[in-house]
């Protein structure tokens, strides 16, 4: 898909996000000097062509008192990987699965999971849960706790894409 630069303009104009009014995408395209239906259109031609790949939340989880976050990563088999990740995903104590590709070496793992708590012991006990459930505790893994919140944020797109937040 080539862009034009009105499809450059709407990409920028989603850098911070969808305004959090009760028509965001009306918003949106006025901001670029479009109106919602032609600003929808647009949205769906950029996800088909794979250029915008998904919408998602950004949640602010220590404002809610999510102060124990663990991202969990094993070594699964190829052949598990998909049944796993998909069994994970549907999990109500994880908040984020997703496959990646070994970094080998170095690092082996390619099933990764995101758990947010409001506390250490809460995470550790449902990451025991979770091995229990699913067989995970038969594959090499790690518990990663974070110690440092970075700036969240969707991806850039045009000038400055590449700057730091």
């Amino acid at each position: 898909m080539e862009l034009d630069a009105t499809d450059l303009a709407l990409l920028a104009a989603l850098r911070d996000g969808l305004p959090l009014v009760p028509e965001p995408y009306r918003v949106l395209g006025e901001s670029v000097g479009l109106g919602e239906a032609e600003t929808l259109a647009r949205l769906k031609a950029l996800q088909d062509a794979q250029v915008v790949k998904r919408f998602g939340v950004v949640v602010r989880h220590h404002e809610l008192g999510y102060e124990a976050n663990a991202m969990a990563v094993w070594d699964v088999p190829d052949a598990a990987i998909d049944r796993l990740g998909e069994n994970l995903a549907k999990d109500k104590a994880v908040t984020l699965c997703y496959r990646r590709r070994r970094a080998l070496p170095d690092w082996p793992y390619n099933l990764f999971c995101m758990i947010h708590g409001k506390s250490a012991d809460w995470v550790k006990g449902e990451l025991a849960r979770l091995a229990e459930q699913h067989g995970l505790a038969a594959y090499p893994g790690a518990v990663l706790f974070s110690t440092k919140r970075y700036k969240q944020r969707g991806a850039w797109v045009g000038r400055g894409a590449t700057e730091a937040a």
